[in-house]
Protein backbone atom coordinates (compact mmCIF):
# COMPACT_ATOMS: atom_id res chain seq x y z
CA UNK A 1 0.00 0.00 0.00
CA UNK A 2 1.30 3.51 -0.96
CA UNK A 3 1.82 5.87 1.79
CA UNK A 4 -0.64 8.52 2.35
CA UNK A 5 0.34 12.04 2.17
CA UNK A 6 0.24 14.16 5.31
CA UNK A 7 2.21 17.70 4.50
CA UNK A 8 1.61 20.21 1.47
CA UNK A 9 2.41 19.20 -1.83
CA UNK A 10 2.59 15.09 -1.32
CA UNK A 11 0.14 12.75 -3.05
CA UNK A 12 -3.06 12.33 -1.53
CA UNK A 13 -3.19 8.17 -2.07
CA UNK A 14 -6.21 7.84 0.00
CA UNK A 15 -8.16 5.24 -1.63
CA UNK A 16 -5.96 5.72 -5.06
CA UNK A 17 -6.48 9.55 -5.22
CA UNK A 18 -4.52 11.60 -7.71
CA UNK A 19 -4.93 14.72 -5.44
CA UNK A 20 -2.02 17.13 -3.89
CA UNK A 21 -2.18 17.82 -0.41
CA UNK A 22 -2.90 21.32 0.60
CA UNK A 23 -3.23 23.95 3.04
CA UNK A 24 -5.83 25.94 4.24
CA UNK A 25 -4.59 29.81 5.73
CA UNK A 26 -4.45 30.22 9.10
CA UNK A 27 -7.22 32.65 10.13
CA UNK A 28 -7.45 35.23 13.58
CA UNK A 29 -3.41 34.63 13.89
CA UNK A 30 -2.07 35.64 16.98
CA UNK A 31 1.09 34.35 17.17
CA UNK A 32 2.77 37.98 16.94
CA UNK A 33 1.20 37.93 20.87
CA UNK A 34 2.20 34.32 21.78
CA UNK A 35 3.66 31.82 19.04
CA UNK A 36 2.75 29.27 18.01
CA UNK A 37 -1.20 30.35 18.13
CA UNK A 38 -4.07 27.56 18.31
CA UNK A 39 -4.93 29.36 14.52
CA UNK A 40 -1.95 28.24 13.47
CA UNK A 41 -1.23 24.93 15.15
CA UNK A 42 -5.06 23.54 13.96
CA UNK A 43 -5.47 21.04 11.24
CA UNK A 44 -5.67 22.91 8.04
CA UNK A 45 -4.23 20.34 5.73
CA UNK A 46 -7.00 19.01 2.93
CA UNK A 47 -7.01 17.37 -0.44
CA UNK A 48 -9.40 18.80 -3.01
CA UNK A 49 -10.04 15.68 -5.05
CA UNK A 50 -11.00 13.23 -2.20
CA UNK A 51 -12.55 15.42 -0.03
CA UNK A 52 -10.44 14.14 2.46
CA UNK A 53 -9.78 16.69 5.62
CA UNK A 54 -7.22 16.44 8.56
CA UNK A 55 -9.28 17.85 10.76
CA UNK A 56 -11.60 14.39 10.28
CA UNK A 57 -8.61 12.25 11.05
CA UNK A 58 -8.93 10.52 14.70
CA UNK A 59 -7.54 7.94 16.14
CA UNK A 60 -8.71 4.75 17.26
CA UNK A 61 -6.63 2.02 18.84
CA UNK A 62 -3.84 2.06 16.63
CA UNK A 63 -4.80 3.37 13.81
CA UNK A 64 -5.82 7.18 12.03
CA UNK A 65 -8.89 6.79 10.94
CA UNK A 66 -10.93 9.70 8.75
CA UNK A 67 -13.93 9.87 9.33
CA UNK A 68 -16.48 11.44 6.44
CA UNK A 69 -18.51 14.42 8.71
CA UNK A 70 -22.15 13.93 6.52
CA UNK A 71 -22.41 10.31 6.32
CA UNK A 72 -20.34 9.40 9.92
CA UNK A 73 -18.83 6.97 8.02
CA UNK A 74 -14.71 6.09 7.94
CA UNK A 75 -13.32 6.81 4.26
CA UNK A 76 -10.03 5.92 5.28
CA UNK A 77 -7.82 4.43 7.86
CA UNK A 78 -4.04 3.44 8.52
CA UNK A 79 -1.96 2.68 11.10
CA UNK A 80 -0.82 5.36 13.74
CA UNK A 81 2.55 6.78 13.06
CA UNK A 82 5.28 5.84 15.57
CA UNK A 83 7.04 8.83 17.57
CA UNK A 84 10.68 7.95 16.30
CA UNK A 85 12.02 10.19 19.44
CA UNK A 86 10.56 7.94 22.04
CA UNK A 87 10.05 3.84 22.36
CA UNK A 88 6.32 3.92 20.95
CA UNK A 89 4.92 0.56 19.33
CA UNK A 90 1.78 -0.56 17.69
CA UNK A 91 0.20 -3.81 18.88
CA UNK A 92 -0.59 -6.65 15.90
CA UNK A 93 -2.76 -9.52 16.05
CA UNK A 94 -0.51 -12.87 15.86
CA UNK A 95 -1.75 -16.05 17.19
CA UNK A 96 -4.43 -16.73 20.13
CA UNK A 97 -1.35 -16.55 22.84
CA UNK A 98 0.74 -14.11 21.14
CA UNK A 99 1.04 -10.36 19.89
CA UNK A 100 3.26 -8.47 17.64
CA UNK A 101 4.54 -5.27 18.83
CA UNK A 102 6.23 -3.31 16.12
CA UNK A 103 8.21 -0.27 17.28
CA UNK A 104 10.80 2.23 16.96
CA UNK A 105 13.15 3.55 19.43
CA UNK A 106 16.06 6.90 19.15
CA UNK A 107 19.58 5.37 18.66
CA UNK A 108 21.46 3.59 21.13
CA UNK A 109 18.84 2.60 22.92
CA UNK A 110 19.25 -0.82 24.43
CA UNK A 111 17.24 -4.41 24.15
CA UNK A 112 16.79 -4.16 27.45
CA UNK A 113 15.18 -1.23 27.77
CA UNK A 114 13.19 -1.55 25.22
CA UNK A 115 11.92 -5.64 26.69
CA UNK A 116 11.12 -3.76 29.97
CA UNK A 117 8.08 -1.80 28.10
CA UNK A 118 6.92 -4.61 25.82
CA UNK A 119 7.20 -7.58 27.47
CA UNK A 120 4.36 -9.87 27.45
CA UNK A 121 3.05 -11.42 30.71
CA UNK A 122 4.85 -14.74 29.80
CA UNK A 123 7.70 -13.18 28.15
CA UNK A 124 8.35 -12.76 24.47
CA UNK A 125 11.58 -12.49 21.70
CA UNK A 126 12.78 -10.20 19.17
CA UNK A 127 12.08 -11.29 15.96
CA UNK A 128 13.64 -7.96 14.31
CA UNK A 129 15.87 -5.06 15.68
CA UNK A 130 17.75 -2.34 13.48
CA UNK A 131 19.12 1.42 13.83
CA UNK A 132 15.77 2.21 15.27
CA UNK A 133 12.98 -0.06 14.34
CA UNK A 134 12.12 -3.63 15.86
CA UNK A 135 9.20 -6.06 15.81
CA UNK A 136 8.60 -8.14 19.56
CA UNK A 137 6.56 -11.39 19.73
CA UNK A 138 4.30 -11.11 23.56
CA UNK A 139 2.98 -13.74 25.24
CA UNK A 140 0.34 -13.08 26.70
CA UNK A 141 -1.90 -16.45 27.91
Amino acid sequence: MSETGKYEDDKCNRNGCCGKIEVRPSINCSCHINPPCSACTAPRHFCKVCGWEEADDVTINDFVVNIDRKTNNYRCWEPRPLNRNKIDWRNKTHTHFSMIKEGCFPKGTSMEEVRKLVDGTFGGRFTKWDDNRCEFVTYTD
